[in-house]
């Protein structure tokens, strides 16, 4: 895989604003559309080692929790520091989780990533990259992994809902839901779940 197909979103602080994962999102949209496929969000919870020592007074369990979620359906994820060492029981099985759901879609990730060394389709792609003249081009806190799963991290401190915007079609959710777009719904976002649907039919 050469330079030109792969792209690491920078560093990133551990920061909820637009220098950390506030900016996981439209940062790896954008380069999708500039033709890196590939693209790696920086070390889940920012890439300042730092801010992760065990005592560290800086370390907010909760970023670190929603960034593995915002990292766990882009094609890669990496952590910058061993969860289990610097999260509480609770906030390390959240993460855990993100890398399992990471895991259980590998093979599709990886399908679509091949799909991307033919074509240069972005792997994740942006809602109006997908369903186009459909008023998504302002949308830029969830995504499409593929043109099948739409993906709606929670990317704010505190929050515990998601306001996601459905295309057309019968969506079901992670949680066993089911949608029928188009819609605009807010959903349960608790801390131990990433919000992610796949399109039927």
């Amino acid at each position: 895989m050469g330079r030109e197909s792969r792209k690491v979103l920078a560093d990133k602080a551990h920061s909820w604003g637009t220098d950390g994962l506030g900016s996981l999102i439209p940062n790896g949209l954008a380069q999708g559309l500039m033709g890196y496929a590939f693209t790696c969000p920086d070390m889940i919870g920012g890439g300042e080692y730092q801010n992760f020592t065990a005592h560290s007074k800086n370390l907010d369990q909760e970023l670190i929790v929603r960034y593995a979620q915002c990292s766990a359906l882009f094609p890669m994820m990496q952590f910058s520091a061993a969860p289990w060492r610097v999260l509480d029981e609770k906030h390390f099985s959240y993460c855990l989780n993100a890398a399992r759901l990471h895991y259980k879609l590998g093979q599709e990730i990886l399908e679509l990533a091949q799909h991307s060394a033919l074509t240069g389709e972005p792997v994740i792609r942006h809602m109006a990259y997908v369903f186009p003249q459909q008023g998504f081009e302002d949308i830029n806190d969830q995504f499409m992994l593929g043109n099948d799963l739409l993906v709606a991290p929670v990317v704010k401190q505190g929050v515990t809902t998601k306001n996601i915007r459905f295309p057309e079609g019968r969506w079901v959710g992670d949680d066993g839901s089911v949608v029928e777009g188009p819609v605009s719904l807010e959903v349960r976002a608790p801390l131990a779940r990433l919000p992610w649907y796949r399109k039927q039919g």
